[in-house]
């Protein structure tokens, strides 16, 4: 005998048989969706932090799904390209690959520094970096002046360290405001070298390059010269310089052509980039 058949349908059964029930795909409530991030291309030199990490650099890659940052002290780090995944001044963005881009390098500042397209210079930090020498003034703000500017720094050209122990003095440095000093020809047993030696706050830092004049810290590859030549003491060295290497005695004119020579840290020699490297992180510390 068979089971009576039962007059009522199932629920999920329409006239033409079963149904299949229909479901929202996201219950979260609109007021606690994530608002959209604004996209933002991964445009080279742009510097972004990464929140899960802390990380923070410039772009310098992006490819498909990923990009690559770069920090300030050259480390690299991949990340994959997810929404919401990146602070760009404090704020949520999304990253996404520039429109037709290939992979890209970010620009350089002539110091090697990942260049920050528009950036704005700080305003002046109370702290300053003196540089004994005009030409000396002239190469550091050639090479570094677009990072010094960033930082907020500013150079003061100082005549001569004779008198540094009141400069110095007069200049009171401290903990929000410290004085860094490049020297001409520091080396061991100077007379430079004791003037050096009698700063003794710890806020201000006294370096200096080991070269007779700024003209040896470039390189003589940068200037199309094998070497330096060697002058006789006694005799005036960038004038010797000249008549050794058949320039016109014109010492002026000269360094102009050498620090024409001079397109970034790649000219120098590194005896005078650690020494202003090491006054930049000292003065913005």
């Amino acid at each position: 005998m068979l089971p009576p058949v039962s007059r009522h349908r199932p629920s999920n059964e329409g006239p033409s048989g079963p149904q299949r029930r229909l479901y929202t795909p996201d219950l979260t409530p609109p007021w606690k969706k994530p608002k959209a991030a604004p996209e933002v291309p991964a445009e080279p030199g742009l510097v972004v932090e990464e929140p899960g990490t802390g990380f923070c650099g410039a772009v310098i890659r992006c490819e498909a799904g990923t990009v690559t940052l770069e920090d300030r002290f050259g480390k690299h780090r991949v990340f994959p390209l997810e929404p919401r995944g990146f602070l760009l001044e404090g704020k949520v963005v999304t990253l996404v690959r520039p429109s037709g881009a290939a992979p890209v390098r970010p620009t350089r500042t002539a110091s090697g520094s990942v260049a920050v397209p528009g950036a704005r210079a700080r305003v002046a930090r109370a702290g300053r970096i003196y540089v004994e020498g005009r030409h000396d003034a002239e190469l550091v703000e050639k090479v570094w002046g677009d990072d010094l500017r960033i930082e907020g720094v500013v150079v003061e050209y100082l005549e001569g360290v004779d008198d540094l122990p009141s400069i110095v003095a007069d200049f009171s440095p401290g903990p929000d405001a410290r004085l860094g000093v490049l020297v001409d020809h520091l080396v061991p047993g100077s007379k430079e070298s004791r003037i050096a030696e009698s700063v003794t706050s710890e806020y201000a830092l006294v370096v200096g390059h080991p070269f007779i004049d700024i003209w040896e810290a470039v390189k003589p590859s940068a200037v199309g010269v094998r070497a330096w030549p060697k002058v006789p003491r006694g005799q005036d060295w960038k004038t010797g310089v000249c008549r050794a290497l058949g320039w016109p005695e014109n010492t002026g004119a000269a360094w102009q052509h050498i620090l024409s020579r001079v397109h970034s840290y790649k000219d120098l020699e590194p005896a005078l980039l650690g020494r202003v490297e090491e006054l930049i992180d000292f003065v913005t510390s």
